[in-house]
C-alpha cells in the first residue's frame, strides 16, 4: 500500500514538474483537454438548470391545469393547420358554467381573455403594448399571482364588470414613476376610466404565456361590453384545475366531452378545440435538451480526442526524455508494473488538471449568471463526478501506449541511450 501511495505521489509530482518545465507545450496539449470538459459540463449544467427552472415553473402554475382554447401549444401529430385553428369559435363563460355543473373532477374553472398590446394612460404618461387580461372568478386561483400593494379583484367586481384593475408591477412604476403609489387612482383605457385596486409583485414571464410584470387585470365582463370578444380577433382561454387527488387525464376526458356536448361537435369529427398542459411543453423541452446534450458531447468528444493526442505525445516525449532513468530504475529492480503505473498516473494527472480548470470555468461562469443575470443555475455534483471520470478515462487511454513503451524498456540499452 505504501508502494502504491509513494508511486501516486510521485507521479503527481512529476506531473507538476513537467507543466512547470514546458509550460507552452503543456498548456496546448492540456487545452483540449478543458475545452472539452467544459464544453460537456457546461451543457450539462446548464440543461439541468433549464430543466429546474421548468420543473420549478410547471410546480408554481400546476400540472394539474388544462388550458383549452383555439390553438394548440404543439403540433397535433402533423401540419399545424393555423388557418383552421384561426376560424375555431372561443371559448365563453356559457363553457364555463358547464364544466363547472358537469366535470365533477374539476376544482376550479375560469375564463381569461388576452386583449393584448393595449395602450393606457395617467394623465400625460402613455404606455403601449400591455397585455390585458381580462378574467373571470377564480383565475387568482389557478395563476400564481401576488399582490405587492393594495388588493385583487373581488367576485363582486368580477361578476358586476366595474371598471376596477390591478396593475402589473412594470405597469404601476411606468404609469406612476418616483415611487407614487397606484391605488386609487385614475387611468384610462378601451376608452374608459379604471381604478386602480392593487399592484402585482414582480414574477416575469411563466411558461404559460403570462406576463404579469408588463400587464393589467380587468373583468372580463368589462371586456365584453367594450370588446367584440366572439369575433376571431380574440382568443379567449379556459383555464381548469382538477380537484386535489383527481387524475388530470379524467379531467381532460371530462372537460373533452362536455365541451363537445356544448358546441355540437358530432360523433367522429375533431375536436374544435385544444387542450393543452403545461407537461406538452416540457416534454418538447426535453426533446430538445437531448438533442443539445447529444451535441455537447460530441463537440467535448472531438476536442477530448485532441487534447488526448496531445497528452500522448507529451508522455511519449517525456519517456524520451527519462530513458536513462527508467533504465537505472529497472536495473536496481523496479518492476514493469511500477514503470507503468508512473507514467499512466502522470498521465491521468495532467488530464485532471485540464479538466479542473474547465471545471473551475463553469463554477465560476455558474456564479455570474446567478447573480448577474438573475439565472438560477443548479449545479450539480453528478456532473463534476462526470468531468472528473472523462478526464481520467482520457488520462488512461492517452498514456496507456507511452506507458506501456517505458515499461517495457531494456534497461542495458536504455541506460546506454543519450
Amino acid at each position: 500500500m505504501h508502494k502504491i501511495t509513494q508511486i501516486i505521489g510521485t507521479s503527481i509530482i512529476q506531473a507538476f514538474q513537467e507543466l512547470r518545465a514546458n509550460k507552452l507545450r503543456t498548456f496546448l496539449s492540456l487545452l483540449g483537454i478543458t475545452i472539452g470538459i467544459f464544453c460537456i459540463i457546461a451543457v450539462l449544467t446548464v440543461l439541468d438548470s433549464l430543466k429546474a427552472n421548468i420543473q420549478k415553473e410547471v410546480s408554481t402554475l400546476g400540472s394539474d391545469v388544462l388550458y383549452v382554447g383555439r390553438w394548440p401549444w404543439m403540433d397535433e401529430g402533423g401540419e399545424y393547420k393555423w388557418w383552421e385553428y384561426w376560424r375555431r369559435p372561443g371559448m365563453t363563460p356559457q363553457a364555463v358554467k358547464a364544466i363547472q355543473a358537469q366535470a365533477p373532477d374539476a376544482a376550479i374553472t375560469t375564463l381569461c381573455l388576452n386583449t393584448r398590446g393595449m395602450t393606457i394612460k395617467h394623465n400625460d404618461v402613455e404606455l403601449n403594448s400591455i397585455s390585458g387580461y381580462a378574467v373571470m372568478n377564480d383565475f387568482d386561483k389557478i395563476q400564481s399571482i401576488e399582490i405587492a400593494q393594495g388588493r385583487y379583484l373581488t367576485p363582486s367586481e368580477l361578476d358586476g364588470g366595474t371598471n376596477t384593475v390591478v396593475l402589473g408591477e412594470e405597469v404601476a412604476r411606468g404609469l406612476f414613476p418616483g415611487n407614487i403609489s397606484a391605488l386609487g387612482k385614475s387611468i384610462s383605457m378601451l376608452g374608459r376610466k379604471f381604478v386602480v385596486a392593487g399592484v402585482l409583485k414582480k414574477s416575469g414571464q411563466n411558461m404559460a404565456g403570462f406576463d404579469f410584470d408588463n400587464c393589467v387585470i380587468y373583468p372580463y365582463y368589462m371586456a365584453a361590453s367594450l370588446l367584440e370578444v366572439k369575433s376571431l380577433n380574440y382568443d379567449p382561454m379556459l383555464a381548469v384545475k382538477a380537484a386535489k387527488g383527481k387524475d388530470i387525464e379524467e379531467v381532460r376526458y371530462e372537460v373533452e366531452g362536455v365541451l363537445r356536448r356544448i358546441r355540437k361537435v358530432r360523433p367522429g369529427q375533431p375536436n374544435d378545440f385544444a387542450i393543452n398542459q403545461l407537461s406538452q411543453v416540457s416534454q418538447r423541452l426535453n426533446m430538445v435538451f437531448g438533442t443539445i446534450d447529444v451535441v455537447a458531447w460530441f463537440v467535448g468528444g472531438l476536442s477530448l480526442l485532441v487534447g488526448a493526442f496531445g497528452i500522448a505525445n507529451i508522455m511519449f516525449v517525456t519517456v524520451k526524455e527519462r530513458t536513462k532513468m527508467i533504465g537505472l530504475k529497472k536495473a536496481l529492480g523496479a518492476r514493469k508494473a511500477s514503470i507503468l503505473w508512473e507514467f499512466l498516473i502522470e498521465a491521468i494527472a495532467l488530464c485532471l488538471i485540464g479538466g479542473g480548470v474547465g471545471i473551475v470555468i463553469v463554477l465560476l461562469l455558474s456564479v455570474g449568471l446567478t447573480y448577474l443575470l438573475e439565472f438560477q443555475v443548479t449545479l450539480s455534483l453528478s456532473n463534476f463526478f462526470i468531468g472528473i471520470f472523462v478526464s481520467i478515462i482520457v488520462g488512461v487511454l492517452s498514456g496507456i501506449i507511452p506507458a506501456r513503451a517505458a515499461s517495457r524498456l531494456d534497461p542495458v540499452v536504455a541506460i546506454r541511450s543519450n
